[in-house]
């Protein structure tokens, strides 16, 4: 794990030369002048991200139209763009925005040209969330790297800085400036829904410096970074996208723990920061969440941390924010509370009114608004939008999922597969002494970063390896049956494999490991998801920690179980005993090799 000096030379003299600190802005003049040009209704716009259906500006699919319709009042993007003259546009694999490389390149010019072609035109900031591992909007042939926690359990912060560049390179060629990521979360709580293995791990300092890092890399490629999710998200068993969590931290503890991976966020320069719709009592005790909280942001983020950069609410749909106010109060709200843009409203007519209404009215004051428009159109221009928002053909296929990127994501993902377990030096698994391995288990959804269910990828993987290796998937839920089948196709192997994902004490999939252990043939699990899932195999000889059912991902696992590459990862969490989470079972740092 990084120590508490490489953490401080990870940040230390970058403020100067990249944090928007808000002392030295050399092109406020002429960005003023452009503001003081905007009608109301355009500044309004200015402070909106929204989605949109469809993989052209001018022409989606019917159905994409038809969704456009329904959810947004236009058919188009560059209607919508018209009418809402909207700051921002987040893309989602959902919305039919990233279809393919080439698909998404010619969506932003579309989306550029419809901003550009309105009176005063203003160039959109297009963003996405591209943490990698579980979580990736643009997927295949884009290179997908391990996601945060696979990172932490590499610990190399030049393995983050690399990630940062060459994802941030592919990027920008898309017409993607601004991502909604480092996770910035410090993840100490096993059961928590949302963040767990989006989150580089359970240490501070650990997760400040490889956040720190990609930072360092996504800005070097020319992409606005944004650390998440103030004031922290780390240690909650509720899903702010269903729920209103509630963090007991004290405010020494947020000092402490939460706050420690902001900080360096902030002195690595990050260009954004994503409020977490949650109470933290020692930090507001009305009861709002904090990204409407002016204590939280304002207080404590503006003021105590120093920070002058944009900040962006996290999805306005989510419960975690709707359980208190109204969907018109909430974005009036989030300003005045400190926050400048409003992503992803539920109903974007309505926000857009209510915020122009709050305006009108003196609730909220132009001068307020304006500050917002100012950070978003400094980095606008810091990003170089105001020049040249357009992107090439020629630069998707010189930088997107190119061989040199896809063979860095693979060394990066060799370094992080973590052997947690390995009863009687099982592995590595020889093709010459067991030749013939059946790969059952767990085949959650599949993120963007897969080709296909992860048994039906690690058994092809190890495949290619020298292995006959069969596929069989028994779900995340393994009924009976499913089990029963997976135990007589065992008979036929020299050794099992089995994704896990997830499991719990009452867990079918623990069952399935058992009843696969009993037949005598050695069991390999390999954690799909959370390392914790080791504390309910007892039964397992051997398992490894792969942290996500990528491609990348699952290629690793399977040459460290072929012992092609050596196991280097080293958990960056502790992992408890299921029976007594008192007890420690693997400390963070915990690893075998051979």
């Amino acid at each position: 794990m990084p120590s508490r000096r490489t953490v401080l030379a990870a940040t230390a003299g970058l403020t100067a030369a990249l944090a928007l600190d808000g002392t030295a802005h050399a092109d406020d003049r002429r960005l003023r002048a452009l503001i003081s040009r905007m009608t109301l209704e355009e500044k309004v716009g200015q402070v909106f991200v929204t989605r949109v259906f469809g993989h052209s500006a001018t022409a989606p699919d019917e159905a994409d139209a038809d969704a456009n319709l329904e959810e947004l009042g236009v058919r188009t993007a560059a209607e919508l763009i018209a009418r809402y003259r909207v700051g921002g546009v987040i893309y989602f694999a959902w919305a039919h925005n990233t279809r393919d490389p080439l698909r998404i390149s010619e969506l932003s010019n579309g989306l550029q040209r419809a901003a550009l072609q309105q009176p005063g035109g203003v160039p959109l900031l297009i963003s996405t969330d591209q943490e990698h591992g579980v979580v990736a909007r643009v997927g295949g042939p884009a290179t997908l790297f391990p996601g945060a926690m696979a990172i932490g359990a590499g610990g190399s912060p030049g393995d983050a800085r690399t990630l940062g560049r060459l994802a941030g390179r592919e990027l920008r060629a898309l017409g993607i400036r601004q991502n909604y990521a480092p996770v910035a979360d410090v993840n100490i709580d096993p059961a928590n829904p949302v963040i767990g293995v989006r989150s580089f791990g359970a240490d501070p300092q650990a997760v400040a410096a490889l956040a720190a890092a990609e930072i360092g890399g996504y800005r070097s490629a020319g992409i606005a970074t944004t650390a998440k999710h103030f004031p922290g998200h780390g240690d909650t068993a509720v899903d702010s996208h269903t729920g209103f969590p509630v963090i007991t931290h004290t405010r020494q503890v947020w000092e402490e723990l939460d706050a420690v991976p902001f900080r360096a966020a902030i002195a690595a320069g990050v260009d954004s920061i994503l409020t977490a719709h949650l109470l933290v009592p020692a930090l507001d005790d009305s009861g709002d969440p904090a990204t409407l909280s002016r204590p939280v942001l304002t207080g404590l983020l503006r003021e105590h941390l120093g920070y002058d950069g944009v900040v962006v609410t996290d999805a306005l749909d989510m419960a975690g924010v709707r359980t208190k106010y109204g969907d018109d109060r909430v974005p009036v709200l989030a300003l005045k509370a400190g926050a400048d843009q409003l992503l992803k409203p539920p109903d974007l007519g309505l926000a857009w009114n209510a915020v122009l209404t709050a305006v009108r009215e003196g609730e909220l004051t132009e001068e307020r608004l304006e500050e917002s428009v100012l950070r978003i159109l400094r980095l606008k221009d810091r990003l170089g939008l105001f020049a040249d928002p357009y992107v090439s053909p020629a630069a998707v296929e010189r930088t997107v999922g190119v061989p040199a990127h896809l063979a860095a994501a693979d060394r990066i993902a060799e370094r992080t597969t973590t052997l947690l377990v390995n009863e009687g030096g099982l592995l590595p698994l020889s093709p010459r002494e067991r030749p013939r391995l059946l790969v059952v288990g767990a085949d959650p959804a599949s993120p963007s970063g897969t080709t296909g269910p992860p048994t039906t990828v690690l058994a092809a993987a190890l495949g290619d390896l020298g292995f006959t290796a069969t596929a069989l998937s028994t779900g995340t839920s393994p009924a009976p049956e499913a089990i029963a089948g997976a135990v007589t196709a065992a008979a036929e192997a020299d050794a099992v494999i089995v994704t896990t994902y997830e499991v719990t004490a009452g867990s079918p999939q623990r069952t399935l490991v058992e009843r696969l252990s009993a037949t005598g043939r050695p069991v390999v699990a390999v954690a799909v998801r959370n390392p914790y899932d080791v504390a309910h195999l007892p039964s397992a000889r051997a398992c490894l920690a792969a942290y996500s059912w990528t491609d990348v991902e699952l290629r690793a696992a399977a040459r460290v179980i072929a012992g092609t590459v050596t196991p280097r990862g080293r958990l960056p969490v502790p992992v408890r005993h299921a029976a007594d989470p008192a007890q420690l079972l693997y400390p963070i740092g915990h690893g075998l090799t051979y």
